[in-house]
């Protein structure tokens, strides 16, 4: 589809969401009602924050200023479509992400007192809140105004919050807001960090890197334990696009006429989510997918992961994740952005059944959307990583930020097979930086496209 074909733009959306993550126990198992491993529990196996009905929600999420589209129930938590993006329930904690002008924060203290009233949490475990930089700060409203505000905000609600930017002020960069459990929690859980390490860049070796005929084994990132408990406990990947190119942003105009598009606009969604490849990116025997298509433009789609066949039957064993995108595709301020929750290996597989590992799943949403920046984040549970500094002798993060490079600046290898990706080794790193929070560490970097002189 040529860009002459594409509907005009009604004007400037912004994209980049608000990422509101709260935590009202460290585990489902840590809820008032969580029923005994193996044991059903009342209102059909649902617990905590998934007793409270939908309407409760829907009225929340009309102070935030989005709606409803759809739902799909799992065995651990409940996804929401949005009008403006997602919102995801487990039993102790709730994710909700939003983008364009929506007041996503002033819907916090209606959050608190939901849970309070239908849960049984009487105070917040941990909150997180993030978001990249807005392209169009001057249209947001309330507190989103500017960064400034959002803090003032959430200070005025928790105490013991601590904020930062993450990256070039003056380019891309990661903003994020998080509080520390209480007194009962772990002795890891302060928020002042550690200075970051922000490693400067050798444009030579990158240079030399990026002339590699191809992927040294040396290149792939370290192998991980292959028990399933030494998987990371709380792990979230973002994969953050802008400047899509124009084969990344055709599939995202709606052909039907407007007043088709209600009625069509799932079963559309799901027909182009697998002409692209987006239900290529996990197996689909593990992947429940609920996906929108927007008129005239737009698409949003979350996706169920059952990543472990027992998910749903111990309430301290996680074992059901989520990931999901979200696409403005007008020329101009396009964006996607893809994020996961699901812990990946590290070592690549050669079964079709398998979760990707990490290098492999950013080669697979990259190529969908031929972005011309990117911005990966990868916030980790510092217990998790610490282990596997002990194990491994290479943090998580760092070899986290090792897929990275691996997956955008070496080209792949040229075998018959999927690792064939056509973004591979189309890109330069801009900045890399880890930063170690109290409880969790970040790994955080960002490319763009090599010009064609350096290719």
């Amino acid at each position: 589809m040529s860009t002459d074909d594409q509907p005009p733009a009604s004007g400037p959306f912004e994209g980049p969401e608000k990422l509101l993550e709260i935590w009202f126990a460290p585990s489902p198992a840590d809820c008032p009602d969580a029923p005994a491993p193996g044991t059903p529990g009342p209102d059909g196996g649902k617990f905590g924050l998934r007793k409270v009905p939908r309407a409760v929600w829907e009225e929340m999420l009309d102070i935030v200023k989005c709606k409803i589209l759809s739902v799909v129930e799992g065995m651990e938590m409940d996804a929401y479509l949005l009008s403006e993006s997602s919102f995801f329930v487990s039993p102790h904690r709730l994710i909700l992400k939003t983008c364009g002008t929506t007041l996503n924060l002033l819907g916090v203290p209606r959050i608190l007192e939901i849970a309070r009233e239908h849960a049984d949490f009487p105070s917040v475990y941990r909150l997180f809140y993030s978001r990249k930089a807005f392209m169009f700060p001057e249209r947001q409203l309330g507190p989103h105004r500017e960064w400034r505000a959002e803090i003032e905000f959430l200070d005025n609600l928790f105490p013991n919050g601590s904020a930062y930017t993450v990256g070039k002020v003056n380019g891309d960069h990661w903003l994020l807001y998080l509080t520390a459990p209480g007194d009962n929690s772990s002795s890891n859980g302060g928020t002042a960090p550690s200075s970051p390490q922000v490693l400067p860049q050798d444009a030579d070796a990158d240079a030399d890197a990026l002339d590699a005929p191809a992927e040294s084994p040396a290149d792939d990132p370290p192998a991980s334990a292959d028990d399933d408990d030494a998987i990371a406990s709380d792990y979230t990947i973002e994969i953050l696009m802008t400047h899509l190119s124009e084969e990344g942003r055709s599939p995202f105009f709606s052909k039907a006429p407007p007043d088709e598009t209600h009625d069509t606009a799932g079963a559309d969604a799901l027909a182009i989510s697998s002409e692209i490849g987006i239900t290529d990116i996990f197996p689909s025997h593990i992947t429940t997918l609920d996906a929108y298509s927007f008129h005239p433009c737009g698409y949003s789609c979350n996706a169920l992961l059952k990543w472990r066949p027992d998910a749903g039957e111990n309430p301290a064993r996680s074992g059901e994740g989520y990931y999901t995108i979200h696409v403005t595709p007008e020329e101009g301020w396009s964006y996607a952005s893809f994020e996961c929750n699901v812990p990946l290996p590290t070592r690549p597989t050669d079964k079709s059944t398998s979760v990707p590992d990490l290098k492999t799943l950013i080669r697979r949403v990259v190529d969908i959307f031929r972005p011309g920046k990117i911005t990966l984040t990868l916030f980790i549970s510092s217990k998790d990583n610490d282990a596997a500094e002990e194990e491994e002798g290479e943090s998580t993060v760092e070899t986290a930020q090792r897929a990275f490079k691996s997956a955008l600046m070496y080209p792949a290898r040229r075998t018959g097979c999927e690792e064939t990706a056509s973004s591979a080794g189309l890109y330069k790193r801009t900045d890399k930086i880890n930063y170690e929070f109290g409880g969790y560490d970040l790994a955080f970097a960002s490319f763009e496209l090599r010009s064609p002189s350096s290719a």
